[in-house]
């Protein structure tokens, strides 16, 4: 099992502090983190509500953790930065609303991002809950769910075929080339993510190397992950388990500290219902290296322990 890292939101909150983000990512990679990603929300709009609202894409009684004025990177900008300061760690987005951009830009940016860190780039992508997103992209929020096909489908044929040629109702070229390619064989992994659905299945099928979920409780996974299965094989997809990934907050104790055998007593059980991958959420790490270095160490060496791991090495070795 893999411990990813989303970019903590304490990061971003002071101006003075943004470029501490940097310096997060190098303590990841020397501690032993196997990915960080990164969300995100190009613009946002006022009805924040909408968070809640599952039948466009929220979580029931959910709240947006920030309010219209968070602050989001902009993340294929932000892991091409990562990139450049760490050597092992993986960098990934969770979740990219990849309709919102042109598909070839978005072919040619996360190849670039691949080729530069070497082989270390996944792309988590999803629809999205904001109708604001789309409207401001001039998209039709109605129709994310083919935007986001679409993108995913020119992505790839541009990533895999030297002499790439495509036809939809969207778009049409023919023997167009774009180099360089990703460096792993077989394009830059696609992470799906959203609930337990044909839509989602079908995705994992045809693009995903990867499901990240949605909305499912921990004692719902085991139950989850087998049906997901079945409608990816009834979508055409391999038979065959595939990576999961799953998203955690972390627990605060009575004195304001993480609360690490609370939040990760959860581990043993989704490591035996199938899940490959946890993704640590609001994360508050102390904006000097030193603390923040230990914060981190401390959280790896708990979350290896917990999932049957070796120790990560100290940093001090």
């Amino acid at each position: 099992m893999r411990l990813s890292l989303s970019i903590p939101p304490n990061l971003t909150e002071k101006v003075e502090n943004w470029r501490f983000v940097l310096d997060f990512a190098r303590i990841c990679d020397e501690a032993g983190v196997d990915r960080i990603v990164a969300p995100d929300h190009v613009v946002f709009g006022e009805r924040l509500e909408a968070y809640a609202n599952p039948g466009i894409g929220g979580i029931a009684n959910g709240s947006q953790p920030t309010g219209s004025d968070g602050n989001y990177f902009e993340p294929m900008t932000l892991l091409s930065a990562l990139s450049a300061v760490t050597e092992n760690v993986r960098l990934g987005t969770n979740i990219l609303l990849a309709a919102l951009r042109r598909p070839m830009v978005l072919a040619k940016s996360a190849a670039t991002i691949d080729v530069l860190s070497g082989g270390r780039l996944d792309l988590g992508v999803g629809v999205g809950w904001q109708q604001e997103e789309y409207e401001a992209a001039g998209l039709e929020f109605k129709r994310r769910g083919r935007l986001l096909d679409h993108t995913l489908e020119v992505c790839q044929r541009l990533w895999l075929e030297t002499r790439a040629s495509y036809e939809s109702p969207e778009l049409t070229f023919s023997n167009i080339h774009t180099m360089p390619k990703p460096t792993q064989a077989r394009g830059v992994p696609i992470w799906c993510g959203g609930r337990v659905n044909a839509n989602v299945a079908r995705r994992i099928a045809r693009y995903g190397s990867g499901w990240i979920t949605w909305d499912v409780g921990v004692d719902e996974i085991a139950g989850s992950i087998e049906r997901m299965r079945e409608l990816v094989v009834s979508a055409g997809g391999d038979d065959q388990p595939f990576p999961v990934q799953v998203g955690l907050f972390l627990e605060q104790g009575e004195n304001g500290r993480l609360d690490l055998a609370k939040t990760l007593s959860a581990i043993p059980a989704l490591a035996q219902a199938g899940v490959t991958d946890v993704t640590l959420y609001r994360l508050r790490v102390p904006l000097n290296i030193e603390d923040a270095t230990g914060a981190i160490s401390e959280l790896v060496s708990e979350f290896r322990l917990a999932a049957g791991r070796e120790p990560a090495s100290a940093l001090s070795s």
